[in-house]
């Protein structure tokens, strides 16, 4: 059997360290898992049932440790924003997942940037649409080298942030998080079956905000390093 079109690259992540590649099936995203973010976007922090969003899994843009990489700005908004998030890799899948287990299922985490046209998505939320065009634009998934669990362990506190210009944009503290990575993997295995090479956007604190063209993005956590994009 022979396919009738050439088969597109499969999407994949860099590891730490390392020059194999971790290959990537689905991302799901979180919404609003920080108190101080829900707030700001007129949400409600209480520890209701948490809601998931996708990306598709060809918007990653795997980004090296230690240089500066252009990220495309893209078309059709006025307000492009920075969202800094925890990723989360999945080595093995399965359905009902349990909190206790859940860990168990993670390959390793980095440095993201959930990379949202805005107005796109404050449009389709007005509308009570879906949230693809805000959320799934090209190159919309900036993520660093992924560092294996077995060498750090599973972090549950530590400082993330961004900064643009060399301003802070964003501060907080992994163990901010309205819900856990073990409880997002624990609900998304209700809805779904997950399976390896899912990749979570574990959510982003407070302090969200536009980009232009030639500012530079620093992200940065505590234990995963940091990753530096050029708007372009």
């Amino acid at each position: 059997m022979t396919y009738v079109i050439p088969v597109p690259t499969p999407p994949a992540l860099p590891v730490a360290g390392s020059s194999d590649l971790f290959p990537v099936r689905r991302v799901y995203c979180v919404g609003r898992n920080y108190a101080a973010h829900a707030r700001e976007m007129g949400g409600d922090p209480t520890r209701e049932p948490p809601f998931f969003f996708m990306k598709p899994a060809d918007a990653l843009q795997p980004v090296p440790n230690g240089t500066v990489v252009d990220h495309p700005y893209p078309p059709k908004t006025q307000n492009y924003h920075f969202e800094i998030e925890m990723v989360v890799a999945l080595a093995k899948g399965g359905r009902d997942i349990p909190v206790s287990q859940a860990l168990d299922h993670v390959f390793g985490y980095a440095v993201g940037l959930d990379m949202t046209r805005r107005d796109l998505q404050d449009e389709a939320k007005g509308l009570r649409r879906p949230w693809e065009l805000g959320k799934g634009a090209d190159y919309s998934g900036p993520v660093g080298p992924l560092v294996p669990a077995s060498r750090i362990g599973h972090p549950q506190a530590g400082v993330i942030s961004l900064t643009v210009d060399g301003v802070v944009r964003q501060k907080a503290d992994l163990s901010d998080m309205i819900w856990s990575v073990a409880e997002q993997i624990a609900y998304l295995s209700s809805y779904f079956e997950l399976a390896p090479g899912d990749v979570i956007f574990s959510g982003t604190p407070d302090g969200v905000g536009a980009v232009t063209q030639g500012q530079v993005m620093v992200g940065a956590i505590d234990g995963l390093g940091e990753i530096n994009l050029r708007v372009v």
